[in-house]
């Protein structure tokens, strides 16, 4: 069917680790169910935490002892894919009727990935994609991700896809999602800024597509009863943006600030041949006489043994 309802879940990771926040995703079911949502869209990192304000105890040329503690903690609460925790969220998607992306911190071998994983309510856990670019310090912590996790995926909301956070203002990989036919763009962050809420705007009238993105929500430092240098106890350290833009940048529902909650909107695909009317950016208003993108989907694993 053209029109759906899609949902951003604006929910932070909670300081009891993964199978708190676990509990807390899956206690929304009822919510969901009532809102009618054939998608929902949840925050980057979710399951597994973004550490925010933490340093890993690393200067230039050194790390400190500390540090390796911090990350063997982080490492501890993230998530195997497949593991339990998928397997839950899997159950939650077939209860409730609802495709489900959502943000997640993935163990693989000793290395982490931001990544964004995809539920249908048939088939359970269908596809995945690893953060291609972490942003600065996140580099410290996250492995790159490669170009075999880009799915864009035929689902009952339409073809959907999920790019995360500042991969969203990579403009090759947008043109490559636009080329593979997106319908929906789902947006994980954890970026609270006004400027996000203009990338979401431009990404939606610049693809002709739906957006959906969901941030997370999180305490100030004091509520928290931590300290976080050089940002003030008072502050949220996410204070939330989720936000449902149309095809033409108009925005659908949202921003949803310093507050949990599930945002929804009704979305019409139709709507998008009348959208793309006068320009679609990898069809008639591309120039592939002049502008030509390759794009290389094959896994780079870095070792492989030939028998």
């Amino acid at each position: 069917m053209p029109k759906s309802i899609v949902a951003a879940l604006q929910i932070g990771a909670l300081p009891g680790g993964k199978a708190e926040t676990l509990e807390q995703i899956l206690s929304w079911e009822t919510a969901i169910i009532e809102s009618g949502a054939a998608l929902v869209v949840m925050p980057e990192a979710l399951l597994g935490g973004y550490p925010k304000g933490e340093g890993f105890g690393t200067q230039l040329g050194y790390r400190l002892p500390e540090g390796r503690e911090a990350y063997a903690r982080y490492f501890a609460n993230a998530i195997d894919v497949p593991g339990a925790e998928t397997e839950a969220l899997a159950g939650l998607s077939a209860r409730t009727g609802a495709n489900l992306v959502i943000g997640v911190i993935e163990r693989a071998g000793s290395t982490l990935h931001c990544t964004a994983l995809y539920f249908d309510p048939q088939a359970g856990l269908v596809a995945k994609h690893r953060k291609l670019m972490p942003t600065g310090t996140e580099r410290l912590i996250w492995g790159k991700g490669d170009g075999s996790t880009l799915p864009v995926l035929d689902t009952q909301v339409g073809k959907l896809g999920a790019v995360i956070c500042w991969e969203n203002m990579m403009p090759l990989m947008r043109t490559a999602m636009y080329a593979k036919g997106i319908e929906v763009w789902c947006a994980p962050t954890v970026d609270e800024r006004e400027m996000w809420q203009v990338s979401m705007r431009h990404i939606a009238h610049e693809g002709r597509c739906f957006v959906v993105s969901a941030c997370q929500v999180q305490a100030s430092p004091n509520e928290l009863g931590v300290e976080i240098a050089n940002w003030s106890g008072d502050r949220p350290l996410i204070a939330g943006g989720s936000v449902i833009v149309g095809p033409m940048g108009d925005v659908l529902a949202g921003p949803l600030r310093g507050e949990a909650g599930l945002l929804t909107a009704e979305i019409d695909t139709e709507e998008l041949v009348r959208a793309r009317y006068d320009y679609d950016v990898v069809g008639h208003y591309a120039r592939p006489d002049v502008f030509e993108l390759s794009v290389d989907e094959r896994a780079k694993p870095g070792v492989r043994f030939t028998a």
